[in-house]
């Protein structure tokens, strides 16, 4: 059904949907990996489609950026649209010992954003992916013979700034990726019966100034989308 983010008409979003930030980058999946891909939402220029992989139907849908903008379309998905799994498909910046290109299975995703103590009186949330899908994607690239790590991941409010000693800290608990979606995307999960899981490419290093070239970007995003579409259909809902 239509709602204030979504104009899709009910059923025409899958139960599975794949949520990039940038709404580009979902209408190139769905183009480049989905058979018959046809627009399911054009509301706000968030572009999203649905098609076949595999002869399991897909969704790819933009999100946005940032905690906020990722919860509603979630909320929207799970609430309106009946949706089941969302596996975020995006990019972070590499802290430690990773390298451009590499690919994150994000299992945990810790935060700076109030966003899931306010769901949760307060209290720290242990925002974690769902296993089953961890678990397909972990083996989906060791069958594919594509690079992945497990990790924790953080998710910050702040693109510019925040805190001055985040590095240290990072480094301190062995977390090795930063975005902005993540955490809350994994609260609300857990909230909504939803499963959940974040594959993320490191796309520039945050300490050693490093970024990848645009050619670059391109091929690691797609080993990762075809990681994430092979583990789905490997672990059908």
């Amino acid at each position: 059904m239509s709602t204030p983010h979504l104009d899709a008409a009910p059923g025409q979003i899958a139960p599975t949907v794949l949520l990039p930030g940038d709404p580009l980058r979902a209408r190139h999946i769905a183009r480049e990996f989905l058979s018959d891909a046809t627009e399911a939402n054009t509301r706000r220029n968030m572009l999203g489609y649905t098609g076949t992989y595999r002869g399991q139907r897909i969704s790819v849908l933009g999100s946005g950026m940032g905690i906020p903008s990722c919860a509603i379309y979630a909320t929207e998905l799970v609430r309106f649209h009946g949706v089941r799994r969302i596996v975020r498909v995006g990019t972070c910046g590499g802290v430690g010992d990773v390298a451009l290109g590499d690919i994150l299975l994000a299992q945990s995703a810790s935060t700076d954003s109030r966003f899931n103590r306010l769901q949760f009186g307060g209290h720290d949330l242990a925002a974690c992916a769902d296993f089953e899908l961890l678990r397909a994607a972990a083996d989906a690239a060791t069958a594919l013979g594509i690079p992945a790590r497990v990790a924790a991941i953080f998710s910050t409010d702040c693109f510019y700034d925040g805190d001055p000693h985040l590095m240290e800290r990072l480094i301190r608990h062995r977390i090795v990726g930063v975005e902005m979606e993540s955490a809350g995307l994994y609260g609300l999960a857990m909230r909504e019966g939803l499963r959940a899981l974040s594959v993320l490419a490191v796309s520039d290093h945050l300490q050693r100034d490093e970024h990848m070239a645009p050619e670059q970007r391109e091929q690691g995003l797609s080993a990762m989308v075809s990681l994430v579409l092979e583990a789905l259909a490997a672990d059908p809902d």
